[in-house]
């Protein structure tokens, strides 16, 4: 559905998107991760035809998005992290409005429009003003307009900013009800929320793809060593070598201090790939150690994430400054940049530096 091919953005001497190629097909929700600056927000706008790549291809739905833009960007529906809406008018005419954009043909337009709204849960607010609504149902007026034409793909840029838990919920909701019919791809910097929602996670830094898999086969590829706690009543002794006889525990710490239930804290690492705990529990066991409680520590989502950009932030040159943003951020900089230089050539030009009355008296 989508294929990104060796993709490369080059502004000026910063590499924002390097060589990046990927598949995405329907019946997932896609998690598109990266720190700021990564890269993330100009792969998305090569995606969606905002801007060109310097190298590299872009299709979707077998279209390119440069050579035959028309009919890919038919197949996209797009949410930014700022929703681009009109806010003199109501939710309906908005919608009408985009309808017309994306050339939904005007027999299918009512009944589209009745669905999309009970799908964004705005059906109580179509005649409201856009200016009058709150933050969060401006978001969901947002995720509305992309989903106006029901595009194959649909791209949505921190869809839940400025929404209370109840409408998050509900929100989450939407978007894995679209997996069935769409590819979905979610960026957010909310690693919990991707976990929740997510299919599968795509990890950026510096412009490259660094880890990418389900939300749960990350978390096992990345766990490394296992931390266990424990709570157990007995002697540190008697712990000490029940546990010195389990093959592969290492760093047995065991600290002095007694919980609230009179148990010992014991703290151990496993340098093997299986779950030892009721290898644990039946070594205490056989010498009447009671086990009170027991944890194990586990690499989340975010614990992979830190550990992939920060190993691809050690391996990479550093930037110069100011190169550490995004592409988009770049041009903005490139363009006040360019404004800059022209009000210094104003300042520079002898006809801007004369006064009114050097003026007069020429006259």
């Amino acid at each position: 559905m989508i294929e990104v091919k060796n993709i490369v953005k080059v502004y000026g001497n910063h590499k924002a998107v390097d060589d990046l190629s990927f598949s995405l097909e329907k019946g997932k929700v896609y998690g598109f991760l990266g720190p700021n600056g990564a890269g993330k927000s100009t792969t998305m706008n090569i995606m969606t035809g905002y801007i060109a790549a310097t190298k590299g291809t872009v299709t979707i739905n077998g279209h390119d998005i440069l050579k035959d833009a028309e009919e890919a960007k038919k197949c996209i529906g797009y949410l930014p992290e700022i929703p681009p809406l009109y806010t003199d008018m109501t939710v309906k005419e908005y919608l009408s409005f985009v309808m017309e954009l994306k050339k939904v043909p005007k027999k299918e337009r009512r009944d589209q429009l009745a669905k999309i709204l009970k799908m964004a849960m705005l059906g109580e607010y179509e005649d409201r003003m856009i200016r009058n609504l709150s933050k969060g149902y401006k978001q969901r007026v947002g995720i509305a307009q992309a989903l106006v034409g029901f595009p194959e793909v649909i791209i949505l840029d921190e869809p839940t900013v400025g929404l209370d838990p109840q409408q998050i919920i509900e929100i989450r909701n939407l978007i894995r009800s679209l997996r069935d019919d769409h590819v979905v791809i979610l960026s957010s910097h909310i690693l919990s929320e991707v976990n929740e929602v997510c299919d599968y996670v795509m990890i950026i830094s510096h412009g490259k793809l660094v880890a990418e898999g389900a939300p749960l086969d990350l978390e096992d590829k990345f766990k490394g060593k296992e931390h266990i706690k424990m709570s157990i009543l007995g002697e540190e002794a008697q712990i000490r070598g029940a546990l010195l006889g389990i093959e592969s525990l290492s760093d047995i710490e065991i600290s002095g201090d007694k919980d609230a239930q009179g148990g010992v804290q014991v703290e151990v690492t496993n340098n093997g790939n299986d779950d030892v705990r009721a290898e644990i529990a039946r070594a205490l066991a056989t010498l009447g150690l009671p086990v009170l409680q027991m944890e194990v520590e586990k690499k989340n989502l975010e614990d992979v994430f830190l550990e992939v950009t920060q190993n691809t932030e050690e391996t990479t040159k550093t930037p110069a400054e100011g190169d550490e943003k995004d592409g988009s951020e770049s041009d903005e900089e490139s363009e006040k940049a360019a404004e800059s230089d022209g009000s210094s050539e104003s300042e520079a030009d002898p006809e801007a530096e004369k006064t009114e009355d050097d003026k007069e008296d020429e006259e």
